[in-house]
């Protein structure tokens, strides 16, 4: 079981930016692939980044390609969402999730464990 927990979420002006932080329980986090989600209110989950498990290869959603960053440290069983040039419809609430088995995915099916969230707010 792999517990995670997200922080660096707030209240940012547009053009602002943000680092989400997703820390793991899990001492053999290197072991898996991670993921960025995020849910605004009446919206589905929809996906933001996916990095593998070296942090060698990732993945974006085109709404956010150039502006966000993922990346990991595994030293640190810590997963980062570096988000520059928000905007307001990057509000939501964030959620870092894990996967087992197999590389990264855009699919939120495919990931074993997710955060609580957090919230992001771009105000205009």
């Amino acid at each position: 079981q792999v517990h995670l927990v997200e922080s660096g979420g707030g209240l940012v002006q547009a053009g602002g930016s943000l680092r989400l932080s997703c820390a793991a329980s899990e001492s053999t986090f290197s072991n898996y692939a991670m993921g960025w989600f995020r849910q605004a209110p009446g919206k589905d989950r929809e996906f933001v980044a996916t990095i593998n498990w070296s942090g060698t290869r990732s993945y974006y959603a085109d709404s956010v390609k150039g502006r966000i960053t993922i990346s990991r440290d595994n030293a640190k069983n810590t997963v980062y969402l570096q988000m520059d040039s928000l905007k307001p419809e990057d509000t939501a609430v964030y959620y870092c999730a894990a996967r087992a088995w197999g590389g990264y995915s855009y699919y939120s099916s495919e990931y074993d464990y997710w955060g609580q969230g957090t919230q992001v707010t771009v105000s205009s």
